[in-house]
């Protein structure tokens, strides 16, 4: 920007900055549908991008035209036919609410300094705490996603559970349990012999009774059982751990249970989903992503915690320089809950479209995201060489195609490269039982009948047009 001070555009240049991004958000958003996944020259527009800092600026025009480029040589996460992974949809409203937070730059994290920004997020904290069914006494905090999310329950589950003493301490996870617990573990001081692995049945939920057996040779053998990480709503599958049965088993034990509903959680609005994960309630503490499932750009996860007080006492730590600072009063400190001090102000980025839209426009999204699981799950079972061995629980149906003779993993492998090179959808695969798997799951807010109804179709396509 010219002028004496560049960094201090007046309203007219603000304005216009604005009005330029807006229209870049609107062009690119309105193309999205028909967006192809488009990486052609991606690399080669990448390395230009290696350059030291200029000295002078350039014109916006000239570096919208970079972020631009950029939105489009890539795959069109945000589209009706990105049905790989777990997809973030992002909401334009939400885009704005980040906008907005950014503009106005406020720190949330002491309540003193901003009290109604703070009471948004904390609001809206609560409405999640609602969604799970929480008490009172719960509290929570908004994350960068649902790695720190899991890293801050098991953090409080340790401090609990443990003390500062890690000495034989043992954690239950499945070989279904989203890597992120591991890394948590990990990063939480736990060795890797600390994290055992349960069975999990046929339906790859975790084994209760072999949950509890394990526990009970390793309080016999001396160790120190403190904490199970159950899923609600696994990557593979979708599948949903037995919460109520765990929740039994860590009572009787005297362990945390810890769920992971990044991907799952959203579902408690919808009554399919509430009685698919019954029990999650009694869950010690619970992680959410509301950049997956209230479809929130990325870097907004969740945890919320039952017992809010254990949650301040693992994170809570007093400084000299912060004596000015206000104590808790009907609004928390978020900073008193959290691995972070300085942190952006997340909570508007779903307060505003839960605001504007009401739940029940997320409800209805989402039971329509159910009901097309549903439908793909019933189609491909009819579809020959096809094997879809477990019926959806949410929004993802994992299936492999089945040959007469040959290497059935190189047989899917080259199946899913058929798929993707429409353009139009996208899959993604995994290992399931050391077999090779593709995967739909359904969690765009853009994605409707139409689009699913084409994805059969060129899966059945692909699936004729094997060797």
């Amino acid at each position: 920007m010219p002028g004496e001070y560049p960094l201090e555009p007046d309203g007219r240049q603000m304005r216009a900055m604005g009005a330029a991004a807006v229209e870049l958000a609107a062009e690119f958003i309105s193309d999205i549908p028909e967006m192809l996944n488009d990486l052609d020259g991606s690399l080669e527009a990448a390395a230009a991008l290696r350059e030291a800092a200029p000295e002078d600026g350039e014109t916006l025009e000239e570096v919208l035209g970079v972020v631009r480029l950029g939105a489009r040589k890539s795959y069109n996460n945000s589209g009706p036919g990105m049905l790989g992974y777990v997809p973030g949809s992002g909401l334009y409203a939400s885009a704005v609410a980040a906008f907005l937070s950014a503009a106005t730059n406020k720190y949330v994290a002491l309540w003193s300094a901003v009290p109604m920004y703070a009471q948004i997020e904390a609001t809206t904290v609560r409405w999640l705490a609602d969604m799970v069914g929480y008490p009172d006494s719960a509290r929570g905090v908004l994350t960068s996603g649902g790695t720190t999310s899991v890293f801050s329950g098991l953090v409080t589950a340790r401090a609990t559970k443990l003390g500062e003493d890690l000495t034989g301490a043992v954690l239950y996870v499945t070989e279904e349990t989203h890597h992120a617990a591991l890394k948590s573990a990990m990063l939480a001081g736990l060795p890797r012999r600390a994290v055992r692995t349960v069975p999990t049945t046929d339906a790859l939920s975790m084994d209760a009774a072999a949950l509890d057996r394990m526990v009970t040779e390793d309080e016999a053998a001396g160790l120190r059982p403190f904490c199970v990480v159950a899923s609600a709503g696994t990557v593979n599958t979708g599948e949903i751990d037995p919460l109520p049965e765990l929740a039994a088993i860590c009572r009787r034990h005297g362990l945390w249970l810890h769920v992971d509903g990044a991907y799952g959680g959203a579902f408690l609005l919808t009554e399919r989903g509430r009685e698919a994960m019954r029990g999650i309630e009694l869950a010690d503490s619970v992680t959410l992503d509301p950049h997956k499932g209230f479809f929130l750009p990325y870097g907004t996860g969740a945890l919320l915690v039952r017992d809010g007080r254990l949650l301040r006492d693992a994170h809570h730590f007093d400084a000299a320089y912060l004596q000015d600072v206000a104590e808790e009063s009907e609004i928390p400190n978020l900073s008193e809950y959290s691995t972070e001090l300085s942190r952006d102000f997340r909570g508007l980025r779903l307060w505003l479209p839960i605001k504007l839209y009401g739940l029940a426009a997320f409800r209805t999204a989402l039971d329509e995201k159910l009901d097309l699981a549903r439908y793909a799950y019933d189609e491909l079972k009819a579809v020959p060489g096809l094997e879809v061995p477990w019926s959806p629980k949410l929004s993802i149906v994992a299936f492999r195609y089945v040959p007469s003779s040959g290497d059935a993993d190189e047989a899917n492998r080259l199946l899913l490269e058929k798929i993707n090179e429409s353009g139009r959808i996208h899959l993604s695969s995994t290992m399931i039982r050391g077999s090779f798997f593709l995967r739909i799951c359904v969690l765009s807010f853009r994605t409707h009948e139409d689009r699913m109804a084409e994805a059969i179709e060129i899966i059945r396509k692909a699936v004729a047009e094997l060797p």
